[in-house]
């Protein structure tokens, strides 16, 4: 029987979230588009997540972060790490982006991973190990696939967010090793969109099947467990099916496999092998013993231990709640319209220059960031931007005497609603509309991620973080909030 760990200033996990994006495509859409090139291909079956034009790992990794992290205990955060091979600058901070977007202390540690596909583990298993305050790692990935290939099919979107402390801690490492080498399953070059992979056998009996079970077994002996003890595997792969060779080569039960999120995720890059490990640590009892593997270039493994907290915590958003939020598409021109694959003319209307002033995006990013309102304290008016005079009825009392008032969390009713199909846009049409907030504010704003059953006045809303718009000329996106409907 395992026994329970108690230790009173044991450091470790202390909460999780989840986001998939809600665009799913058909993998047979996929399928049917190459079948003129490919007809000998079998039947492609299930979803798979994907970005729209508007999402990255940025804005996957603030919504990821909001739901294991409450807005009340964002100021006790000291450091803040994000993982990802998809990074959306090369020389531009992601976790400020992001750090922003929560409303973070501006004096927190920020720091940006990423280059290997195990970046997601290292990254959380660094984190761990340094056990140095409350802290947020992210692990956000969305690795494009060129066309008509094996890992289009295959591949996904996703982010997985940890908070880790010392307070109820809902599970602790008590064991872990790390490997190198020069075993190359794939590389990008600096250059490149898309990955190069080598022959998938080799990947399997030469990779996974000697270098993992090696991995593994030093990482059990550092927490003096047997393989028998384990109860939860994680080990990502683009690979279908390969997980349970690794589970067998590694003396594990099969009932220890993790779930691999097919369907209807896809294989989520760098953020993988981190949305299994949330899905084990929904599963999971007190006690019970979770090996994480990340490879890429070499192998990580984490080897934790629920504790009793695991049963008590709930998160604000679930890995199943993401995965069941889904809108299932069957446009496959648009999925590669969304991740830059193919450049569709969009006409004179598409060529409006949208520089940013950098200067002013400084100035404002208080507000801005997470979208900070204000309260007038004479006539409690909530407006957004905040003004140098307050906009209610009557009363025009200057900005001193008002109050910030974040807005990205409270509940709204959409109020008017329009779909514009003459402006340029994306993914038209372009939906606009009042949105009117709980506390009062009241903002025109864009609405995304529309379903089949379009708006209605009434509708529950909430706000999610996304690409605002992107300076062509520049390669500069410029973020901000929008609604979407509460229900996919």
């Amino acid at each position: 029987m395992t026994t329970i760990a108690n230790e009173p200033m044991t450091y470790g996990i202390t909460g999780y979230g989840t986001y998939v994006p809600r665009l799913r495509m058909q993998r047979e859409a996929i399928a049917a588009a190459h079948r003129w090139m490919a007809p000998q291909a079998a039947p492609a079956k299930g979803h798979r997540a994907f970005c729209s034009w508007d999402e990255d790992s940025i804005t996957m990794a603030v919504e990821a972060a909001r739901s294991a992290l409450p807005a009340v205990a964002r100021a006790a955060i000291q450091s803040l790490a994000m993982a990802t091979t998809r990074p959306a600058f090369a020389d531009l901070q992601g976790t400020s982006i992001v750090a922003a977007a929560l409303d973070l202390p501006a004096d927190i540690r920020t720091i940006d991973l990423g280059q290997s596909q195990r970046a997601g583990v290292s990254g959380l298993l660094a984190q761990l190990r340094a056990a140095d305050g409350q802290a947020v790692f992210i692990a956000s990935d969305h690795p494009s696939a060129k066309p008509a290939s094996a890992q289009e099919l295959s591949y996904g979107a996703g982010a997985a967010a940890f908070t880790l402390g010392h307070e109820a801690v809902i599970a602790e490492l008590i064991g872990a090793h790390s490997v190198w080498n020069m075993f190359l399953d794939h590389f990008r070059a600096s250059e490149a969109k898309h990955d190069y992979y080598w022959e998938e056998r080799w990947i399997r009996d030469e990779g996974y099947a000697k270098i993992v079970p090696q991995a593994v077994a030093a990482a059990l002996e550092s927490a003096r467990l047997d393989a028998t003890e384990v109860n939860h595997f994680v080990f990502a792969s683009p690979l279908k099916g390969s997980g349970a060779m690794v589970a067998k080569r590694c003396g594990f039960a099969v009932e220890t496999l993790g779930t691999a999120l097919d369907e209807p995720c896809g294989y989520a890059g760098a953020a993988h092998p981190c949305l299994m490990l949330v899905d084990a640590l929904e599963r999971c009892r007190p006690g019970e013993v979770i090996v994480v593997v990340g490879f890429g270039q070499g192998c990580d493994v984490m080897v934790m231990r629920a504790t009793r907290a695991v049963e008590e915590y709930r998160p604000g958003r679930g890995l199943r709640s993401a995965l069941a939020d889904a809108q299932v598409q069957g446009d496959y021109l648009r999925m590669l319209s969304y991740d830059k694959g193919i450049e569709l003319e969009w006409g004179m209307r598409s060529e409006k220059p949208v520089k940013t002033a950098l200067s002013e995006q400084y100035r404002s990013a208080g507000q801005l960031g997470a979208m900070v309102g204000c309260r007038c304290r004479r006539c409690n008016t909530v407006q957004f931007p905040r003004l140098a005079y307050c906009v209610g009825e009557g009363c025009g009392a200057p900005a001193a005497e008002s109050e910030p008032v974040p807005l990205s969390d409270v509940p709204a009713k959409l109020l008017t609603c329009t779909a514009d199909w003459l402006s340029y846009h994306p993914a038209p049409p372009l939906h606009v509309g009042f949105v009117q907030f709980d506390n009062g504010a009241r903002m025109l704003m864009e609405i995304v991620d529309v379903g089949t059953a379009g708006l209605d006045v009434g509708m529950p809303l909430r706000m999610t973080y996304r690409i605002k718009d992107v300076d062509a000329a520049r390669g500069y996106a410029r973020y901000f909030w929008k609604a979407t409907p509460v229900a996919a």
